[in-house]
Parts: structure tokens; C-alpha cells; sequence
């Protein structure tokens, strides 16, 4: 229940305040400051808001809340700089696309079964619900990033037009059929389970009641409020996160990765949390939903707006790209088949994605 001058309704709406009253502007050191500090606190709202929508509406459609809602404005985030980057903005939408797909399944997966196996020893989780989504994230990635570097239509490491029309139906066909699976015809395979040593499942929230029909409007729509409030400062932050990332010699293509990890800071959050109270699944479907959302919505709609966009759209992943991919997708399998996992196959993937930011600074 919401109560009347809550941080987690105040910060929000401070946030997007201070967004729109600096948008724009040259912003100094102590704005800078004051504005990642709001997003963070932004980003721990989002996660707020969203167990509560995820409360009122159930499992598995409270995991899609979150994912939807930040795919949805990381996809006007991306259209909103290739239209003012031109052609220096050409492999944008890769990069973030891969970079949400690396951070979700390698650093939320990882955190989540690291963590809730400190607690329970083995986590348990529904291998067939995971593995239909690692199944059709892997379909998408390939399909979308995977497939540019290789076909011979076009010059580079970009699609035909036609080539890059059947991507965009492709994946958003993939996605809304992973959607109908997840919340319809097999919506068991995605409810969480529970772990060993827990007495109930979800005791805790045995005995709470749903949030009213009012409560949860008001945090679906603080929900989206911080959100945008989180990807506009993100926004916001880039120009001092490009200064800051030529001070210190790192690639420009770095930003992206920074850009990335804090868009989907809050469903790091949320799936962190999860973990900690036994829902591995939940944690499980936040990773995979977002990394499958942040491409199944994303290609569709750079699709469409390269109509209009000006410059090249280079999709075909870079031969490092490749390789983390494929290491990714090999270990994922060996982590999500047996529905069981310990604490070094969180370990593992937080490797791996600790591989992948080493390697984007140092190429």
C-alpha cells in the first residue's frame, strides 16, 4: 500500500522534475552528481512499483511489467540518438542490444543463483520454462545479431532491406509467441518453486492481501514515471560518462555498455530480491524476458525506423561479440537443463560477464 509522502512516490517525480528542468543544459560536477544519485534511487523505486503491480496481477505477468516497460523506453532511447548520431550512431543499436543480452544473462542470471544459492545451498528453478526461454533468446540474438555478420546481400555487417523486414517480423513474431507461451498455454512451466529448507513457499506472502485495483494504477504509473526518469538521466549522464570514459582511454563503444547497465538496473534489482526470498524462477524470468524483449521489440522498431533514419545499421556482431555469445549460450545450457544450479554456475556467468566489460574496454 502506498502511503502519503513515500520516498518511493517522491523520488520519482523529483527525478523526472530534475530531468526536464536540466534537459539539455551543460550540467556541472555537483549536477551531475545530484542526478545519479536520482537514479539510482529512481531505479530502487521502479523495483517498488513493480512488485506491487507484479502482486496484484500474479506470476508469471508480474515479471513482464518490469521488462516491457524498459524495453519500451530503451527502444525511444535508441531511436532518439541514431536520429541525432547519423552515421557514428550506425552500430548503436547492436551495441545495446548485446550489451543487455550479455548483462541479463550472464550478470542478472549469475547474481541471482549466486546469491540465492548462499542461502539454500541448490537453487531450484522449472527447466522447462527456462529453457524455452534461453531456447527462443538464443533463435532471436542469432537471427537479429548473429546472422548480419555473415550474409553476403549487403556489404558489411548489415541486412538487405529485405533481409532486415523478415529480422523484424521474425522476432516480433518469436517474442509474442514466447509471451503467449509464458502467460497462457503453459504458464506452470514459469511459477516459481520452492527451494529446499523453505517451509512454505511464499509465506510471506501467504498471509498479505493483493493491493487494491487503486494502488496498483498508482504504481503502474510510477512505475513508468521512474523508468523514464531512470533512461533520461541515464541519457543525461552520458555526456559526463563520455568525458569520463576518454579521460581514462577506454573506447568510446564503452558508454553504451555503462548506458545499458543502468537501464536495467532495476530489473537487476528485482530479480536480486527475488533470489534472496527463494523465487529463482522469477529471477530467471526477468533475465531471459528482458534480453528477449530488449531484441524481439528493439530490431522491429529500428526496422521500422530506418525508413526515416539517416545513415547505416550495422547489426552483425564483432567477432569477439561472437565468441562471448556462443560461450554464453553453451553455458546457460549446462546451467538451465538440469533445473538445479550451486553457486558456481552463478560464479561462472559472472565471469563471463565480467569477460565481456573487460574486453569492451580493452578490445
Amino acid at each position: 500500500m502506498l502511503k502519503r509522502g513515500s520516498w518511493t512516490v517522491a523520488v520519482p517525480l523529483i527525478a523526472l522534475v530534475l530531468l526536464a528542468a536540466t534537459w539539455g543544459a551543460h550540467l556541472g560536477p555537483v549536477h551531475v552528481a545530484l542526478q545519479a544519485v536520482l537514479l539510482i534511487g529512481a531505479a530502487l523505486a521502479a523495483v517498488q512499483h513493480a512488485e506491487v503491480v507484479a502482486h496484484r496481477v500474479g506470476e508469471p505477468f508480474g515479471s513482464l511489467v518490469l521488462a516491457a516497460a524498459v524495453t519500451i523506453i530503451e527502444v525511444a532511447l535508441i531511436v532518439e540518438l541514431m536520429a541525432s548520431g547519423g552515421n557514428e550512431a550506425a552500430t548503436l543499436a547492436r551495441d545495446t542490444a548485446f550489451a543487455a543480452l550479455m548483462i541479463a544473462t550472464n550478470g542478472i542470471t549469475g547474481l541471482s543463483l549466486g546469491w540465492g544459492s548462499g542461502r539454500y545451498g541448490v537453487t531450484l528453478f522449472n527447466a522447462e520454462g527456462s529453457g524455452a526461454a534461453l531456447a527462443t533468446l538464443t533463435t532471436l540474438a542469432t537471427l537479429s545479431l548473429v546472422l548480419p555478420a555473415f550474409t553476403t546481400s549487403h556489404r558489411g555487417k548489415e541486412f538487405s532491406p529485405g533481409q532486415l523486414a523478415f529480422a523484424a517480423v521474425a522476432s516480433l513474431l518469436l517474442y509474442l509467441l514466447f509471451v503467449f507461451t509464458q502467460t497462457v498455454r503453459h504458464r506452470d512451466f514459469f511459477l516459481p518453486i520452492a527451494q529446499k529448507g523453505q517451509k512454505r513457499l511464499f509465506e510471506d506472502d501467504s498471509h498479505a492481501d493483493p493491493p487494491s485495483t487503486r494502488s496498483s494504477l498508482i504504481s503502474l504509473a510510477l512505475l513508468l514515471v521512474a523508468l523514464f526518469a531512470v533512461v533520461g538521466l541515464a541519457e543525461e549522464e552520458s555526456p559526463a560518462l563520455e568525458r569520463l570514459v576518454t579521460a581514462v582511454g577506454f573506447p568510446q563503444s564503452f558508454v553504451g555498455v555503462v548506458i545499458a547497465a543502468l537501464v536495467l538496473l532495476p530489473e537487476t534489482l528485482a530479480a536480486v530480491r527475488a533470489a534472496r526470498r527463494g523465487r529463482i524462477q522469477i529471477s530467471l524470468n526477468l533475465a531471459y524476458g528482458s534480453a528477449m524483449a530488449s531484441i524481439g521489440l528493439t530490431i522491429p522498431a529500428i526496422a521500422l525506423a530506418s525508413v526515416w533514419l539517416k545513415g547505416p545499421l550495422v547489426l552483425g556482431l564483432e567477432p569477439t561479440q561472437l565468441v562471448l555469445f556462443a560461450l554464453t549460450v553453451v553455458i546457460s545450457m549446462l546451467t538451465v537443463v538440469p533445473g538445479r544450479a550451486t553457486r558456481l554456475q552463478g560464479e561462472v556467468h559472472v565471469v563471463l560477464l565480467a569477460a565481456y566489460v573487460f574486453l569492451a574496454i580493452i578490445p
